[in-house]
């Protein structure tokens, strides 16, 4: 029996957010629609569209306000009584479009992304070949009806070379009507030759007053110290905002601090951040601490460098990244201890290594080059 499209895991969404395809608008990338719409009023519409920048920074989101609005808007006939041209990719959420996206059944859209594994019941790591070769029934049988046919690619970066040479025939060749959008957070991974076969639109990191108004629409929302915090941690990303309010990420990383906030490290607020994330109820978890131990490496690194944070991600950081990087040698040592351990976190993922061994082994090694460096 096959899973329902619905009942799928869908890895762009945060929880405890909506869908990006059920996103009401797009908070802070108004230079990005606006050249949409330019392209499309000015009858300058390509086929191929790269959306392109840092996760969680609202490509997905972008990519579905351009589905709707291509597939809810008529095109122009060029007649007397046309349409206005259209200046918003708003579309109201009572049109019929708007609700057959928002449940996967508009028959004008195809959602290419990694299949669903029914054996292992998770996602496979890859778009595979086969899912792009659907695309050939789905253009054969949407060009019944006529009109526009989108396909959103999400993420492109999750193609194998043999999906990415099948998709690149499509962009060579594409169906009369069809618009591809391909959702990437590395486009220096995609072929050359997709790359410049599509019109690029680059989604920056959110500035700190959009990132606020993003943090507006939450239940529970943050003071707006922790916002600050958040937007440090987050570097303009909501998505990682997001996803450090659902985990209490502030308070992890301010655990990671203090840790190190002493010459002699705290032994057993250590222990317990390392007992924290043991057990597959904690996996969420110890990928939250692993991901705040490369970022406190990489602000410690900065700071040595002359770069200082613009603001404290935690009470007492500004002094705690003065006292352990006070210049560009240690500088230097953080930025070799951030790959190593980076790498040594992958590996302890690949053989499944003890959670609690491998953080506290992070503790001891960022302890043992705190004490080289005042040495």
């Amino acid at each position: 029996m096959s899973t329902d499209p619905e009942d799928i895991p869908q890895p762009d969404q945060v929880e405890g957010a909506p869908h990006p395809r059920e996103a009401k608008r797009l908070i802070g990338q108004d230079a990005a629609e606006q050249a949409f719409l330019t392209a499309y009023n000015s009858d300058r519409m390509h086929h191929g569209w790269l959306i392109s920048g840092p996760r969680g920074v609202g490509k997905a989101t972008l990519a579905w306000r351009i589905a709707r609005f291509l597939l809810a808007t008529p095109p122009d006939d060029g007649g007397m009584f046309a349409a206005p041209a259209p200046d918003t990719l708003d579309i109201s959420p009572d049109h019929p479009v708007a609700h057959r996206i928002a449940a996967l059944s508009e028959p004008g859209l195809f959602l290419l992304r990694r299949p669903w594994d029914e054996k292992a019941k998770r996602l496979k790591g890859e778009i595979t070949v086969d899912e792009v070769r659907k695309l050939k029934s789905f253009f054969a049988l949407s060009s019944a009806g006529g009109g526009r046919r989108v396909v959103i690619v999400d993420v492109a970066d999750e193609m194998n070379s043999n999906a990415a040479n099948a998709l690149l025939k499509l962009l060579e060749e594409p169906p009369e009507g069809a618009v591809l959008m391909l959702i990437s957070h590395q486009p220096s991974r995609l072929l050359p030759t997709i790359r410049s076969r599509c019109r690029e639109l680059r989604l920056g990191p959110l500035s700190p007053e959009a990132l606020a108004e993003v943090m507006q629409g939450l239940d529970e929302q943050p003071t707006p110290e922790d916002t600050i915090r958040l937007n440090e941690l987050a570097s303009g990303s909501a998505g990682d905002a997001l996803r450090l309010t659902h985990q209490n990420g502030l308070a992890v990383y301010a655990d990671l601090v203090q840790i190190f906030s002493n010459r002699d490290f705290d032994r057993p607020k250590a222990l317990k951040l390392a007992e924290s994330a043991v057990g597959k109820a904690n996996a969420e978890r110890f990928e939250l601490i692993l991901r705040l131990f490369d970022l406190f490496l990489a602000r410690l690194a900065r700071s040595g460098t002359g770069f200082q944070p613009a603001a404290e991600a935690a009470p007492g950081e500004a002094a705690c990244l003065a006292r352990l990087s006070p210049g560009p040698n240690a500088a230097r040592a953080w930025a070799s201890l951030q790959q190593e351990l980076s790498a040594r976190a992958s590996h302890g993922r690949a053989v499944n290594l003890d959670p609690a061994a491998l953080i506290l082994d992070m503790v001891f090694r960022i302890n043992d080059t705190a004490a080289k460096q005042a040495a």
